[in-house]
C-alpha cells in the first residue's frame, strides 16, 4: 500500500515541530516550573527563586545578574560557599538549562 506524499510531508513537519518544541521548551520555560529547580534548588533559593531567610540568595538579583553564564556553569556543579556541589546529581544539559533560566529571570 502506498502512502500519499502529502501525508508523509505533513507527518514529517509535525514530527520536526514536536522535536524543536521539546528541545527549546525546557530552557524557555520559567525557572520556577523546572522540576530540576523544584527538586534541587527551591529548598534554599525559594519556590519563587527570590531567596530564603538563612538560605540561598535570590536568583533574581543584581549580584546574580552580574554573574556571567560561565561562572554559573562553574558554580552549580562545583558549589560555592554554602552551596553544595551538583556535578554528580545533575547532567550538563540540566545545568545548562538552569543557567539559561536563571539568566532569563534577570532580563525582566
Amino acid at each position: 500500500m502506498k502512502v500519499p506524499q502529502c501525508i508523509v510531508a505533513i507527518s514529517s513537519l509535525f514530527l520536526a515541530h514536536a522535536l524543536v518544541f521539546v528541545q527549546t521548551s525546557a530552557s524557555s520555560a520559567p525557572l520556577t516550573t523546572n522540576p530540576v529547580f523544584e527538586k534541587n534548588c527551591a529548598k534554599c533559593h525559594g519556590k519563587t527563586a527570590t531567596g530564603c531567610h538563612f538560605g540561598g540568595p535570590s536568583l533574581a538579583s543584581e549580584r546574580v545578574n552580574a554573574t556571567s553564564p560561565d561562572d554559573l556553569l562553574n558554580i552549580i556543579p562545583n558549589g560555592k560557599d554554602r552551596m553544595p556541589k551538583y556535578a554528580c546529581k545533575l547532567t550538563s544539559e540540566e545545568i545548562d538549562t538552569l543557567v539559561q533560566q536563571i539568566k532569563s529571570l534577570n532580563l525582566k
